[in-house]
This record gives C-alpha cells, sequence and structure tokens, in this order.
C-alpha cells in the first residue's frame, strides 16, 4: 500500500452547473436522480493514483472492458441523513468500508483506504449536502463501486481498475413502501453456493437474480426467498435484503454459511434485540419449520432487513404451492420498534450508543 493511501488530500473540481432543479423531493424515487458530484481514483503499475472530486457525469470507456465481459467488480451501498440544518450522519461507514474490502479480496481487487473513503464522503456531502432529502422515510443514498478497467479480452485478473463514489437522493426502496411484501421460493434456480461469492457484493450476484425476481412479480409476489443451494430447504436470504422470523421471544436469523450476505443493517438488528432482552439465534432455518411455527402459532413476525429498505414487513410467504399469512396486514410491533430505533440513530432523534454514526458538518 503505497504512501498516498495514508493521505487525505483529494484533488476538487466544483460542479458549476448543479442539476439540483432536476429532483423533485416530494417524489423520489429509488437510484434515479443523482448529486452534482462523484469520488474517482485510477489503479494502475500496482497503485493508486491521486484521487479526486470531479462533476457528475458519462464515463467514455471501451468495449472491451475487462468488466463488461468477466464482471470482476464489487459496491457498497450506504445512507446519510440530515440530523439538522448543519450536520448530516453517514450510517456505519466503516462496517460498510470494511465490508468493500472483504469483497475486494475475494474478487482478486486491490483493497482501498479508510482514510480516503471517509474524507471522499465528507467532501462529497459538504459539496451536495442540498442533495440530502429532509422527508421521512428519504435519504441520500451512497454507492462506492470498483470495477476492473483493463481492456483486454483476457479470463484474469485485471491490471487496471476504477474506483467511484456517486450519490442518489432516495425514497422508499420497495412500491409498498412500509406495507408488507409477499415472497415466494425457488427449486428451479438458486442464488449461490458456499464457497462461491454469494458472500460479497459483487455485480454477477444479482445478475443472476434479476430473472427468477421477474418471474416472482409475474406470478404476484415481490421478492425471492432463497433457500440454499443443495437441499433446497435451509433458509438464506431475500433478494436484496437478509430475513428475520419471531419465533414466540426468539429471533431466529440464517447463520452465515459462506453463501449469504452478512448485512450491516442486520447486524444493527441482532445487536438490538440482544439488548432489548430478546434470545437471538443465528443458525439454519428449514423453509418447513417456518410453516410449522405458522400452523402453531408460534410465528409472531416476519421481516427483512438491509440499507436500502431499512426494515421491510413480510406479509405472505408461498413455498410449492402452500401459503403462509404473517400478521394483520401491517408492520409487527417488534419489527416497527425496530425500524423506530434505527431510523431514529441515524437522524440523530435518538441517542448512538454504538458509535454508528459519522457526522459531517457542512
Amino acid at each position: 500500500m503505497n504512501d498516498l493511501m495514508t493521505q487525505t488530500k483529494i484533488n476538487i473540481i466544483p460542479n458549476e452547473n448543479s442539476r439540483l432543479h432536476e429532483v423533485d423531493f416530494n417524489n423520489l424515487m429509488f437510484g434515479k436522480k443523482f448529486s452534482d458530484h462523484m469520488f474517482v481514483m485510477e489503479f494502475e503499475n500496482g497503485t493508486w493514483k491521486e484521487p479526486a472530486i470531479k462533476p457528475f457525469g458519462p464515463i467514455q470507456i471501451t468495449p472491451a472492458l475487462n468488466t463488461l465481459h468477466y464482471g470482476q467488480a464489487v459496491f457498497e451501498g450506504m445512507k446519510a441523513f440530515y440530523k439538522d440544518d448543519e450536520t448530516i450522519n453517514i450510517y456505519r461507514p466503516k462496517d460498510h468500508f470494511e465490508r468493500m474490502n472483504f469483497s475486494s479480496r475475494r474478487m482478486g481487487i486491490p483493497e482501498t483506504s479508510y482514510e480516503i473513503f471517509i474524507t471522499a464522503l465528507e467532501e462529497l456531502l459538504k459539496l451536495d449536502n442540498k442533495f440530502v432529502p429532509r422527508l421521512e422515510q428519504s435519504a441520500l443514498y451512497i454507492r462506492p463501486f470498483i470495477f476492473a478497467s483493463d481492456d483486454l479480452l483476457a479470463a484474469r485478473s485485471s491490471s487496471k481498475f476504477s474506483y467511484y463514489i456517486i450519490t442518489s437522493p432516495v425514497g422508499a426502496y420497495y412500491d409498498e413502501g412500509f406495507n408488507p411484501v409477499s415472497l415466494t421460493t425457488t427449486k428451479e434456480y438458486v442464488r449461490a453456493v458456499v464457497g462461491g461469492t454469494g458472500e460479497v457484493k459483487t455485480a454477477g450476484n444479482y445478475a443472476a437474480s434479476f430473472l427468477p425476481a421477474k418471474k416472482a412479480k409475474e406470478d404476484g409476489y415481490t421478492q425471492v426467498l432463497w433457500l440454499d443451494a443443495k437441499e433446497h430447504k435451509y433458509i438464506e436470504e431475500v433478494g436484496t435484503m437478509n430475513i428475520h422470523f419471531l419465533i414466540g421471544d426468539t429471533l431466529v436469523t440464517p447463520k452465515l454459511t459462506g453463501s449469504i450476505l452478512g448485512g450491516i443493517t442486520r447486524r444493527s438488528v441482532l445487536t438490538l434485540a440482544e439488548e432489548w432482552g430478546y434470545k437471538v439465534e443465528e443458525r439454519r432455518i428449514t423453509i418447513d419449520e417456518v410453516f410449522e411455527a405458522s400452523d402453531n402459532g408460534t410465528l409472531k413476525e416476519v421481516f427483512g432487513s438491509g440499507t436500502a429498505a431499512v426494515i421491510s414487513p413480510v406479509g405472505l410467504i408461498h413455498h410449492e404451492g402452500k401459503k403462509i399469512n404473517i400478521g394483520i396486514g401491517s408492520i409487527g410491533d417488534f419489527a416497527k420498534r425496530l425500524y423506530d430505533e434505527i431510523t431514529g440513530i441515524q437522524y440523530g432523534t435518538i441517542e448512538d450508543r454504538h458509535n454508528w454514526i459519522h457526522s459531517v458538518k457542512v
């Protein structure tokens, strides 16, 4: 790791033609509008070069770009929130940074520096603070990503990489908003296998899930509830979030076995549940156990957790022609308490006892 990686100086080229007027903050779609600036840093000849922040805009690539053919790329998804007129809160940036380096190692991508990462975020927020929404259930979505940038058609790791951070004002992720979503299993497809790349945030993981997700929507469901690839019985995760089951007074969350992405919000859920006196179990759980818990009345709540949705209640699960309905068509008390606590910490209305927030003065 070269000397640049321990420095925090970033060359900033301000955008003199803001697109803020193009954003309708009362009708935000997820990932449709972007802020004025982006962070850029290139890796070449074994070292990361000088970092820069420049106006957001198209990038020029060659049709032979390595990533277009072989998918060597990683990314993260984070959020920032207005606390007050002078302060923006970033939620758990160190955890997201560490997960991106974890993903990079698995995908053969050079690691990066936290000093550069957090400084880039601070500078982007100072420049684009007006893009941070102030309405409830809205935030500034932050997307760091690194992709292979060799212009060589060869099935091997690239020697060049491009590192970007872009930001986007967003509203609710799911069309259902805060209403319960519906899930269905599939035996025709699998999401990931142990030893593969299911536990990292890399581009191909998501592309492989799009067709099953499309079929699920055509059948009237919001997303796929993925089962393990070997036995097709152990619950793993949903397409865009981790999954949790409140059975009696026990919160059961699928164990990280190497094919499940370790969500940052998932960590927050487990921490808070333990603090509140619930029994917390990270273990393998079968779809049959969930249906049995529903039949005997012990399945109290099912909900997903993730950066985009925060907490998303599940109202229906379909599996092999059978369906179970959970709750009464609205978010459960436990999931609502988690949502209120996490978002309260994010917006600064609840004390951050865990040092999850990095505040930026703007």
